[in-house]
Order: C-alpha cells, then structure tokens, then sequence
C-alpha cells in the first residue's frame, strides 16, 4: 500500500463498510443454512488471468472486518505483476466467513487489478517517450480513492483529486471563462472611464 492510500485508510474502511452492508455479508442465509458454524477450512485467492495486482490489503481488510479471527497471509503485492494459476493470498477460519467475505473480496480485487493491469498496458506503449499516464477525476461514486491507487499501481501517476486541488481550465470552463472575463473588463472599463 502506498503513503496517500495509507492517510485515506478512513475512507476504505467506510468504502469496505458500504461494500458489505450492500451485500448482507452478516446476514447470508444460504451459507447459515449449509455450513455450519464452526466448521474451518483455508481458501486461496486464485488468478484467473494475467495483469497487475492491485487491491490485495482492501481485499485483506474485507475478510478481517467480516470476522477479525481470520488469518489471512498475502503472496504478493500490490504492483506485481501476476499470471493466471498464481495464488496471491490465503484465508484460514471459519468457512462460513470466508464464504461471506469472499464476493465482496473478489469484487475489489478484480475492479482495482483490472485498472492497474490497463494503466499498465498504457505506461508500457508510452515507455521511452516523454508522455505520462495520469489518471482524472473520473472515477466510480465513492470509489476515486481506491482507483486512483489502482492507477498508480498500474505505474501510472495521480493527477488532481478533486477541484480544490489546484485550477485546471479545459474546454466548457475555457468558453465561460473567456465570456466572464470580457464582461468583468467591460465592466472595468465602464466603472473606471477608461473609454
């Protein structure tokens, strides 16, 4: 994890919180129905295709806030590069919170590597040019603290934030502040007689 994900650690767990709450991760009738309760077991996170990790400890996190007794060991970091059949971490417990944790888990872990894994093929085609790959301020609802990382994992850089970050014009904000700027100088010019 790096340092501004690490300051942001607040806002992921608030993230994990709404993540869960959505999915009723204390609250699953079909695995109180089957499993039962005390039954243990370990479970490997498994890649289905290559790319670049990126949600491993918000993955980790998942599974300790739906029960702080699992024992979950990381393979590899986020960053690395991965292959299909490598195993990038392990969760021992109870299987029934293993079961509960998992979707929302997953779901973190595949949106965040899919990210970095295309920021990573965009920084490998600019490699040697004098381009960088930054990400915007276009980002899912909630999500921008977590996918802004997963671009920097990828090798990509942030840009800005949020608006309060510093001024950026681009295109509608051009127009209007070009028309905005000829009002308030024929304003001035009025005001002060300078006509």
């Amino acid at each position: 994890m790096d340092e501004t994900l690490a300051r942001s650690w607040k806002q992921v767990e608030q993230i994990i919180a709404t993540a869960l709450s959505e999915d009723f991760a204390h609250c699953d009738i079909t695995t109180e129905a089957v499993i039962p309760p005390d039954l243990e077991g370990r479970a490997s996170i498994l890649v289905k295709a290559g790319g670049t990790l990126a949600g491993i400890e918000v993955a980790q996190a998942v599974f300790k806030v739906v029960d702080s007794a699992l024992t979950v060991d990381l393979l590899i970091k986020d960053g690395a590069r991965v292959r299909s059949g490598d195993i990038v971490a392990t969760v021992t417990g109870k299987v029934a919170s293993i079961l509960q944790a998992e979707r929302t888990a997953l779901n973190f872990l595949c949106h965040l590597s899919g990210i970095a894994t295309e920021t990573s093929r965009y920084v490998e085609a600019v490699s040697g040019l004098k381009a960088k790959i930054t990400d915007t301020r276009k980002t899912t609802p909630g999500m921008r603290m977590l996918e802004k990382y997963a671009v920097r994992m990828g090798g990509g850089s942030s840009h800005r934030l949020h608006l309060g970050d510093w001024v950026l014009i681009t295109g509608w904000r051009f127009v209007l502040s070009v028309q905005v700027l000829k009002k308030r100088l024929n304003w001035y010019v009025r005001v002060h007689h300078l006509r």
